[in-house]
């Protein structure tokens, strides 16, 4: 599993789409366990489905609270169906229509 962190200059970090199968990066952004503790905007929901391939991927609790607290903060991704970072509006919440970040 990649390593999350909160700090946003993290080198490790990645940024946007793949344009190609890619492995996950080796750090994901999230919101401060203090800022995810505040009240949630969205459902915490940890399961997506790639409209594209149909895949279903599962997050880790910490990016799910992110996705429920600011459901604008990711731009993309990753899908492990296609291995590489999609975005966002290419995905829907396991069992629903809405748009994963929306």
């Amino acid at each position: 599993m990649a390593r999350l962190t909160s700090d946003p200059s993290d080198p490790d970090l990645t940024r946007g789409v793949d344009a190609g199968p890619a492995p996950q990066a080796d750090a994901y952004l999230v919101l401060s366990e203090e800022d995810r503790g505040r009240r949630f905007v969205r459902p915490v929901r940890c399961r997506y489905r790639h409209v594209t391939c149909g895949t279903v991927t599962t997050m880790a609790l910490p990016i799910a609270e992110t996705y429920a607290r600011q459901p604008s903060f990711y731009g993309a991704t990753y899908c492990v169906g296609c291995r590489r970072h999609v975005p966002v509006g290419e995905c829907r919440w396991d069992g629903t229509d809405e748009v994963v970040g929306s």
